[in-house]
């Protein structure tokens, strides 16, 4: 499951699922720093979920634990 990378806090399954969703982050529910989704060995398993309804239903319901959280906004991911 993530972590916040501020105070290490983790996040629930449904926060996360919220965040995945969201363009410009979300702040972590402890300490109030903004977090990203951060795909440093997820972006394959997203990628998947394309070839499949089957595999990308799985992925969604296992999103939650295969994401990093992060301070910064990925620029691949966000397009900025």
């Amino acid at each position: 499951m993530a972590h916040c990378t501020n105070c290490g806090v983790k996040w629930k399954a449904k926060d996360i699922w919220k965040l995945g969703m969201a363009k410009d982050g979300k702040n972590c529910p402890s300490c109030g720093e903004r977090q990203y989704v951060s795909f440093n060995n997820g972006g394959f398993l997203m990628g998947l979920g394309y070839l499949s309804g089957t595999i990308g239903l799985l992925l969604i319901v296992l999103f939650p634990y295969y994401i990093r959280l992060s301070n910064q906004k990925d620029k691949e991911l966000y397009g900025g």
